[in-house]
C-alpha cells in the first residue's frame, strides 16, 4: 500500500498492512539536547526529523490563510533577560532571551474592541491574490499532486483558537460574556473567509483532508462551555465539511489539546471526524471516546509523552496499554503532543522501535542509505 492509501484506509476501518507509521513533532529545545546525545545536528527541525526518522508524511496545500499583510515584527526595547516585541499578529508581548520556550508575558493585543476587529479583518480578504501561488507555480504543483503517494492535506483553520490568540484570553472570555453577538459574528467571519479561500483547491486538487487547530481546552475542560460551543462552533464547522465533502474530501481532524472529552459530540456533529492529539494527562480519554462515539470518531495521538521521560519499563506498558486501540482500528498512535526535552533521544529511539514492533510497522532502511537524496544531510 501507498501511504496514502495506508491512512485512508485506517481511516475507514478497512484492512492495512500496518497502522501508518506517524509522530507529532518536537519541541526545538528537543532536538538541540539529542545533538549532544547522538542526533545528527543537520536534524534541526521537524521536518527534517521526519525524514531522519523515516516517518510518513503529508503533503499540505500551499495556500496562505494566515493575515496579509502580516504585522511588522519589531522589537520595542530589551534587557540581559528578556526582549519586548511587536509579532507578526500585532502583539505586544515581553519574550525571554534564554534559548528555551516560555509562555510570554502579553501586554497588548490587536483586537481588544469592534473598531479593532473591524480593521483587523481587512487583513482576512480571502480573494487576496497573493494567497495562492502564481498560475504557473499553482498549475506547477497541481501536475505534482495528480497521482500523489501521500495525504494531501488542506488547512480547515481555526474558529475560536486563533481569536483567542489575537485576543488574548482575557479579553474574550470577557467578550464572550458581555458582547456574545460580536465573537459569534467573528467566528462566522471566519468560516465564511475559510469556505471562500479553499473552495478553489477543493474544486481543483483531489483533497484527502483537512487540518483544524483549535488548542481551547484546559485540563478540566474547553474555555467556552459546550453550549456556546454548539451553538456558535458547530454549525460553522458544518458550513467547512459540508464544502469538503462537496468536493471529496472525507476527513478532517482537529488539533486541540487538554480535555476535549466534552466537546467531541460537537466537534462530530459539526462533521470534525478525527480528534488529535488526544493529550492524556491534559485529560483526555482516547478509550472513552471510542466507546462513547464507536467508529464515527477517528484518533490520531494518545501516547503519554510522560511514560517516555520515564523510562523503557513504562514505554513497554504505555504500548501495551494503547494496543487494543491500534487493533480496533481508525487509530494512529504517536506522542500526544510534541516530544518534550525531558525525553532522552536513547528513550526515544526505544520507544519508536516498540511502537513499530508491537504494530508490525516495517524499520525504515538505514538513514546512511536515505540520506545522500537530501542536500541538507551531507557531511
Amino acid at each position: 500500500m501507498t501511504s496514502r492509501e495506508r491512512w485512508l484506509a485506517c481511516m475507514r476501518y478497512e484492512s492495512v498492512d500496518h497502522v501508518p507509521d506517524q509522530e507529532f513533532g518536537y519541541w526545538s529545545e528537543t532536538l538541540t539536547a539529542w545533538h549532544e546525545q547522538g542526533l545528527p545536528r543537520y536534524v534541526d527541525d521537524n521536518y527534517k526529523a521526519d525524514i531522519f526518522f523515516g516517518f510518513e508524511t503529508y503533503i499540505g496545500v500551499p495556500i496562505r490563510d494566515g493575515i496579509i499583510p502580516g504585522f511588522e515584527y519589531k522589537v520595542l526595547s530589551e534587557d540581559e533577560r528578556t526582549r519586548t516585541i511587536v509579532d507578526t499578529d500585532g502583539v505586544i508581548k515581553i519574550v525571554q532571551k534564554t534559548g528555551w520556550t516560555t509562555i510570554p508575558k502579553y501586554l497588548k493585543f490587536p483586537i481588544e474592541t469592534r473598531a479593532d476587529w473591524e480593521e483587523f479583518k481587512k487583513r482576512l480578504d480571502p480573494s487576496d491574490p497573493q494567497r495562492y501561488p502564481s498560475e504557473e507555480d499553482w498549475e506547477r504543483w497541481k501536475k505534482s499532486v495528480e497521482h500523489a503517494d501521500r495525504v494531501v492535506v488542506i488547512s480547515g483553520g481555526s474558529l475560536f483558537g486563533v481569536l483567542r490568540n489575537w485576543m488574548g484570553f482575557e479579553n474574550i472570555a470577557i467578550a464572550c460574556m458581555d458582547q456574545p453577538e460580536w465573537v459569534e459574528e467573528m467566528i462566522d467571519y471566519l468560516a465564511e473567509f475559510r469556505c471562500r479561500l479553499i473552495e478553489r483547491a477543493l474544486r481543483e486538487v483531489k483533497v484527502d483532508a483537512a487540518s483544524i487547530w483549535e488548542d481551547m481546552a484546559f485540563n478540566h475542560g474547553p474555555m467556552i462551555s459546550p453550549k456556546l460551543f454548539r451553538q456558535w462552533l458547530t454549525p460553522r464547522y458544518k458550513r467547512i465539511t459540508d464544502l469538503l465533502r462537496k468536493y471529496g474530501c472525507e476527513f478532517a481532524y482537529v488539533d486541540c489539546d487538554g480535555n476535549i472529552n466534552s466537546i467531541v459530540e460537537h466537534w462530530l456533529a459539526g462533521g470534525v471526524n478525527i480528534m488529535f492529539p488526544l493529550e492524556i494527562r491534559g485529560g483526555t480519554d482516547p478509550y472513552w471516546i471510542r466507546k462513547e462515539f464507536g467508529k464515527e470518531v477517528r484518533l490520531m495521538g494518545g501516547v503519554d509523552k510522560t511514560q517516555l521521560i520515564a523510562g523503557k519499563d513504562a514505554i513497554d506498558r504505555e504500548i501495551d496499554r494503547i494496543a487494543p486501540l491500534v487493533a480496533d482500528g481508525g487509530y494512529i498512535p504517536h506522542v500526544d503532543h510534541r516530544v518534550p526535552p525531558d525525553v532522552t533521544y536513547e528513550n526515544y529511539l526505544y520507544y519508536l522501535k516498540r511502537k513499530r514492533q508491537a504494530f508490525g510497522i516495517p524499520e525504515p532502511p538505514p538513514w546512511e542509505e536515505r540520506k545522500s537524496a537530501y542536500e541538507w544531510a551531507k557531511d
